[in-house]
């Protein structure tokens, strides 16, 4: 046995182990969050009539989870997301927000350029692990996705890939998380 083997197994933590602090967080958050849910995307946003198979699924996967969830479309554009964005968090009253799309690399791809600056912390972590649920089902397109995660202003907000399947991918990894990560972005403010 080699003496990065002896290191590699002292270091081992159990897959999906929490800590005690991080279970007393659960409890103690919000059972019911408020949240945003934005579709980004110009063909939905100009013709109506199209349907918004994303925006429904994150919808329905954050109500069944209990949460009270708001749907907007809104256009590929920088200045209409962070409008929106903002209004929802802060006129609206919304606890976090999740924008479902213009997070890949084409030209109209724009989500993360808007949300981004606003940012007052990166959650780099969430990124990186949908990406890697990703992998598992697109291979190596997954590393196209910008996906991203952070906080305004103390209040969580995800930007996710507008695609049905990446977006069920995306909510299924926030919503054992989202509350949590509400209640720490709050501490000493509740």
């Amino acid at each position: 046995m080699s003496e990065g083997d002896d290191l590699e197994r002292s270091f081992h933590v159990p897959k999906h182990s929490t800590s005690h602090s991080a279970e007393e967080h659960k409890r103690q958050s919000p059972k019911k969050l408020k949240i945003a849910i934005i579709t980004v995307s110009s063909s939905r946003y100009r013709d109506k009539t199209l349907k918004d198979e994303s925006g429904e699924i994150a919808v329905s996967l954050c109500t069944r989870a209990g949460h009270d969830c708001t749907l907007e479309v809104v256009d590929d554009n920088k200045q209409m997301i962070r409008f929106h964005l903002l209004k929802s968090l802060f006129e609206d009253g919304r606890d976090a927000a999740i924008l479902l799309g213009g997070t890949g690399i084409g030209p109209r791809d724009v989500t993360i350029e808007a949300v981004m600056p606003m940012l007052d912390k990166h959650l780099d972590g969430f990124g990186d692990v949908f990406r890697r649920i990703s992998y598992d089902s697109i291979g190596t397109a997954s590393f196209m996705s910008r996906a991203m995660a952070g906080i305004i202003e103390n209040k969580p907000v995800f930007c996710l890939p507008g695609s049905p399947d990446a977006t069920k991918t995306g909510i299924e990894l926030i919503l054992p998380e989202i509350a949590h990560a509400f209640y720490i972005a709050q501490k000493g403010m509740i």
